[in-house]
């Protein structure tokens, strides 16, 4: 029997409850597709207990923690201390996810701008690629990445990257990743597969965002970490690979951003 090649979901939110009530078939249909490896992400610290439960409880799976930009109004604002506690885990690899998203939750974006500062300074700290959700923001993203980046370095991958050619370009600048969702699989996403194509190919990462965004043939329903390849296939067909190169390519770039998950 010949296995698939190994690919990794870069994001995925496994402590969810559209995945959390069936956890061990949704890994086992994962690892069946080749997806190897996985980072579920905590999207408010008081989950940070159950999701670390999660990455504890599974090989292959690793998990970051952070406040969400839609969170921040109604969740204590987290410190840099609170970030780096987290951060000690073993298999806590990310800080965030956290960013700006002005789509819905305009009104708090002071405090997003507050929280996304501290999450850079406690990836910067701790050397933990910070994990950014930017949504509706984008001058306000590149400019903070910016001047942040300025100040002191810091890995960082762009999460479910949908935004404009702008941003990206200035976050390739910044040596930052752009990671490749189901979004960019949808048929009317011929913009947002061109600005990945733009892109050089070290810094793509592909990802779920499971439960939600399901790539084609599934779209519409609950999104799970195996349909990480559908999502691959497509990354693959535009940088001109087969699917097996972009897989390695792919997962090859996830260990140089996130290097606590090879150590």
């Amino acid at each position: 029997m010949t296995l698939p090649p190994p690919i990794v979901d870069s994001h995925c939110h496994l402590d969810f409850p559209e995945l959390a009530d069936e956890l061990d078939q949704v890994i086992a249909r994962a690892r069946a597709a080749g997806v190897t490896r996985m980072l579920t992400i905590c999207t408010k610290l008081r989950n940070e207990p159950q999701v670390r439960a999660i990455a504890e409880g599974h090989d292959g799976v690793f998990y970051a923690a952070g406040t969400h930009p839609m969170s921040v109004a109604d969740e204590p604002m987290a410190s840099v201390d609170d970030l780096l506690a987290v951060a000690a885990h073993p298999k806590c690899i990310g800080i965030g996810e956290s960013g700006l998203d002005y789509h819905y939750t305009a009104a708090s974006a002071a405090l997003q701008q507050d929280s996304l500062r501290i999450h850079i300074e406690a990836a910067r700290r701790s050397g933990l690629p910070l994990i950014i959700h930017a949504r509706a923001a984008d001058e306000d993203m590149a400019a903070i990445l910016s001047q942040e980046h300025a100040r002191g370095g810091f890995g960082c991958v762009m999460h479910c990257y949908s935004s404009g050619a702008e941003l990206a370009r200035v976050a390739v600048g910044l040596g930052f990743y752009l990671s490749m969702s189901g979004i960019a699989a949808f048929p009317k996403s011929a913009e947002l597969r061109a600005i990945f194509a733009s892109a050089p190919l070290e810094r793509i990462l592909v990802e779920t965002d499971a439960p939600y965004l399901a790539p084609p043939p599934y779209r519409g329903r609950r999104n799970e970490p195996a349909y990480t390849v559908h999502t691959a296939q497509v990354g693959a067909e535009l940088f001109g690979l087969d699917y097996a190169e972009f897989a390695a390519a792919t997962s090859g770039n996830f260990d140089r951003l996130f290097t606590k998950a090879v150590a």
